[in-house]
């Protein structure tokens, strides 16, 4: 393998992104770990991942979005390639959303993701309860 490549799941080597281009405020693959790592984000694809939905279905579904953060979140995803927005000409308009082939790719790391979380929520709630009473005895 060249130097500068590692393995990822599906895929015969990814050539690494160099550490200083991440961090650059203009950098494309910053730009997209934003998006992709915001909390509606998350949220909002691992939802559409099980249906399609409509939008007060959404909102009804993810707890605590407000109208305005779900419309500009799946707006940047749609923008994003991630979710794909349906609308049907009728009276009134129906409008509905899916999880893209781009966005199911990604909801599948995703899913790796929140099952370690699901799994380590209890060492890291002892690791802040550790941390919790060590500035206690510091304050």
């Amino acid at each position: 393998m060249q130097e500068g490549t590692f393995s990822a799941p599906g895929y015969a080597a990814v050539t690494a992104v160099r550490q200083a281009d991440v961090f650059a405020a203009n950098c494309p693959t910053r730009q997209l770990l934003d998006r992709i790592a915001d909390k509606w984000s998350v949220l909002i694809l691992t939802t559409l991942g099980a249906q399609e939905m409509r939008f007060n279905a959404l909102r009804r579904r993810i707890e605590g979005v407000s109208q305005k953060m779900l419309s500009q979140t799946l707006r940047a995803l749609e923008r994003d390639g991630l979710v794909e927005r349906h609308v049907v000409a009728s009276v009134p308009v129906r409008v509905s959303y899916t999880i893209s082939p781009l966005g199911g790719e990604l909801l599948e790391a995703l899913q790796a993701m929140i099952a370690w979380a699901q799994t380590r929520m209890d060492a890291v709630a002892l690791a802040q309860e550790s941390y919790d009473k060590r500035m206690a005895l510091v304050s």
